[in-house]
């Protein structure tokens, strides 16, 4: 890949998920391969953390992954969530999802990279590009290791980029300086009349700053919005 800057423009220029995947699959086809995928799990909300998932897999494959639940068993994902190295499809790695490995095989999935990103948020990414001819080589591997690794840092912060500009996005979350302290100030177990002494204001002002910063967060509760909002780096 030549021009990182005409890259990054298209990559700051993307504002939905198909203008992402358009440039992510003329990525993959200079990289030497047919398919490409994109996948990025995030933080909230705790019980379920939604993931958001794009690619350009044939349709047939696509509804087959969904309809056998493969995420659930996909050995990728699972280490891509605790780590950043790449991943080389292999029988190795698939060893414990047989059949998610034959079945992606048989529709013409056959080599995969895979390289996963995280950031200081907490959102984990996973880029991975697919082909169903000659196997990557060590040669190929040293020559794209770092163009993939990029490829993967950029492509994580275009779609956070694209997720958070959305209405319910997290990124239109914006707290107030008050209602940032007072926030702070329960996440260590401050109660609403310690803060009112701590920043020399009104309990009733405190809770009326608390109130709204759940309101704009969507807590039912002020433990709910310091988990949130610690994990949204608000505060």
């Amino acid at each position: 890949m030549e021009g990182h800057q005409e890259w990054l423009h298209g990559f700051a220029q993307a504002k939905t998920e198909a203008a992402l995947l358009e440039l992510l699959a003329k990525a993959a086809n200079e990289l030497g391969f047919d398919y490409c995928a994109l996948g990025m799990r995030l933080p909230l909300p705790f019980s379920n953390p939604r993931t958001v998932m794009f690619n350009n897999y044939p349709q047939a494959w696509q509804q087959r992954y969904q309809s056998e639940q493969y995420l659930r068993i996909d050995p990728t994902v699972a280490q891509g969530m605790t780590s950043t190295r790449p991943m080389l499809w292999s029988e190795a790695l698939f060893a414990s999802s047989r059949p998610l490995w034959e079945d992606a095989r048989a529709h013409g999935l056959q080599i995969g990279w895979a390289q996963p990103t995280h950031d200081l948020k907490g959102v984990a990414s996973l880029l991975t590009f697919a082909r169903s001819g000659e196997a990557i080589g060590r040669t190929e591997f040293q020559a794209n290791a770092q163009k993939m690794h990029w490829l993967a840092q950029a492509a994580h912060a275009a779609l956070a980029n694209i997720l958070a500009a959305k209405p319910d996005g997290v990124g239109t979350i914006k707290l107030t300086e008050r209602e940032i302290e007072v926030l702070r100030w329960a996440a260590d177990g401050k109660t609403a009349a310690d803060s009112a002494e701590i920043l020399a204001i009104s309990e009733r002002t405190v809770i009326f700053h608390i109130d709204n910063a759940l309101r704009k967060l969507g807590a039912a509760n002020k433990t709910a919005g310091v988990l949130k909002a610690a994990m949204l780096r608000l505060i």
